[in-house]
């Protein structure tokens, strides 16, 4: 079968890279955290959960290498695999970006198991701000397919509905990226109701806008 994401040591050597440097810091910090860490921050960046510190150095680097080999099995999966050719480059940055996202989440998590006291209120929402950044840049280049992208009944029912979702829907994660990194340095107070909002006007947002690009479309056709 034919591979169509095309992958090659320069397009998965970010993503390998930071995956032997998580392996690295696995057995690292499965042979110095604490029987118990903190594994979770509320948005005021108090600890609220807490874990055993060897299952974190298991659990989370395998959910890494999991999600790394769905990127690569879902092309395969896609009935529509031949439109992946299309936007092979950025399918691999979205793979590299969210692998680098995970990895960096662990050694926060690990980091601050070992005492160092990680802003994680400030560390998260920037980091989440700078994806949905990455995501909304490259958005428009994505083309039709099952897996990735904004997938609503509209954009899935026409090429025509599903581009100009999607670069509509670009410059939304724009604006929600923007939105998530100042939330990082807002008050405690602030950092909840931002954050619902830019979801919920991100969410309505593509999907509404679909809905309507889908409608103008039919009207067209009806008139023609």
């Amino acid at each position: 079968m034919t591979n169509p994401i095309k992958p090659t040591i320069k397009s998965e050597f970010i993503a390998l890279a930071l995956i032997i440097s998580t392996l690295a810091a696995a057995v690292f910090f499965y042979n110095t955290l604490p029987e118990r860490i903190a594994t979770h921050w509320n948005f005021a960046g108090v600890a609220d959960h807490y874990g055993s510190g060897k299952v974190q150095a298991v659990v989370f680097p395998s959910l890494i290498i999991g999600m790394y080999l769905l990127f690569l099995l879902i092309p395969y999966l896609d009935p529509k695999k031949e439109r992946y050719e299309q936007f092979n480059k950025v399918y691999h940055i979205f793979k590299s970006i969210i692998v680098a996202l995970l990895v960096t989440i662990f050694m926060v998590v690990g980091l601050n198991g070992l005492g160092y006291n990680l802003p994680v209120g400030v560390i998260t929402p920037a980091l989440i701000g700078v994806l949905f950044i990455v995501i909304g840049n490259y958005l428009g280049k994505i083309k039709m397919n099952w897996f990735v992208g904004i997938k609503t009944p509209w954009t899935l029912s026409s090429e025509n509905v599903w581009n100009k979702t999607h670069r509509f829907g670009g410059k939304m994660f724009i604006l929600a990226g923007l939105l998530m990194i100042a939330e990082a340095v807002l008050p405690v107070s602030w950092k909840l109701p931002i954050f619902i909002i830019t979801i919920i006007v991100l969410l309505l947002g593509t999907i509404g806008y679909s809905y309507i690009v889908f409608l103008q479309e039919k009207k067209k056709t009806i008139i023609n």
